[in-house]
């Protein structure tokens, strides 16, 4: 049996965060080590901690330290850590701010225990997870900004890397993509990184989300 998945939860609503622990805490393969009610206090865990979590769950308005300021500082401090943005806003401006930061995935409060359980899983084992709302979201955002994305092309990608990109993308894993491609995990994982590079994305999640604004590959849901 493989080691659960370990989770910070950070929200300043004591109800809900209680709420969401109770829920998690019936999964076998979920384990939630600390809860926060700021960005602060979810901080000075993480600069003490023995274990760091793999995935922290967020809020966004929050007092003395907001989701957003956390995830930049955890981007910067602690790279390996995935977040979640689990908030009630939903606009288009602080989805695409929430993963420009280096969010892995972004859900409203009125998800179902369902749509929340499975984005931690597909996070943990993938790196990123996006639901049709938020695709819904980067494709209109697309919309509104294409006059801006005229500029943008793939030619500084290789055939290689785009057929890769196609594949995360469609949320396969490094196992996954070496299979279809006919290449080693570490081949795969160098064109990820080039990848990575080449587009100044700052994790997966960033890049699937470079790769739909620029219209360089096609995303299903």
């Amino acid at each position: 049996m493989s080691d659960p998945i370990k989770i910070v939860l950070v929200d300043d609503e004591l109800l809900f965060r209680k709420g969401i622990l109770f829920l998690l805490e019936r999964e076998d393969n979920i384990e939630v080590v600390f809860e926060a009610s700021n960005g602060m206090e979810l901080i000075d865990f993480l600069n003490t901690a023995e274990t760091l979590p793999d995935i922290v769950i967020t809020d966004l308005k929050m007092p003395f330290l907001d989701g957003v300021e956390a995830t930049k500082i955890i981007h910067k401090e602690f790279p390996q850590i995935k977040i979640i943005a689990l908030t009630s806003y939903d606009s288009n401006s602080f989805v695409a701010n929430m993963i420009d930061m280096g969010a892995s995935s972004y859900l409203v409060k009125n998800a179902t225990p369902q749509e929340l359980i499975k984005t931690i899983t597909e996070v943990a084992y993938k790196g990123f997870y996006y639901n049709e709302n938020v695709l819904k979201i980067i494709r209109e955002d697309l919309s509104t900004n294409k006059n801006n994305k005229n500029g943008i092309s793939n030619h500084f990608l290789t055939n290689r890397e785009v057929e890769v990109l196609q594949l995360i993308c469609e949320q396969k894993t490094t196992a996954e993509i070496g299979e279809i491609l006919f290449i080693s995990p570490r081949t795969v994982e160098g064109h990820r990184n080039n990848l990575l590079l080449k587009t100044e994305s700052k994790n997966i999640a960033g890049l699937v989300f470079y790769a739909i604004q620029n219209n360089i590959v096609t995303v299903y849901n």
